[in-house]
């Protein structure tokens, strides 16, 4: 009697487990096709936010040359004045 029961229970869950299985392994694989899209969207967004920070960079350096503001100043009408500008460094450690 006991053993009927063992090999019923035993048959039931082979063919959950048959039935499962498949199901499982749709469901992971379609899980990690979006985790996939995901990263890869971020990754295009990186690099979009790369692009306009080197940009941003470029434009920055643009303005900050000592050429550009001598041409502001000549255009504004104003004096240039070497002995008010104070530089600073950062000691790499």
């Amino acid at each position: 009697m006991n053993n009927v029961k063992l090999k019923t229970n035993l048959k039931r869950i082979c063919i959950l487990l048959l039935v499962l299985f498949p199901i499982t392994n749709l469901l992971c694989k379609a899980t990690l096709t979006k985790i996939n899209v995901d990263v890869e969207r971020t990754k295009r967004k990186i690099i979009a936010q790369e692009n306009k920070n080197e940009s941003l960079t470029m434009k920055v350096n643009e303005l900050k040359s000592l050429a550009n503001i001598q041409t502001i100043i000549e255009n504004e009408g104003l004096k240039y004045d070497c002995s008010n500008i104070k530089v600073v460094a950062l000691l790499n450690k």
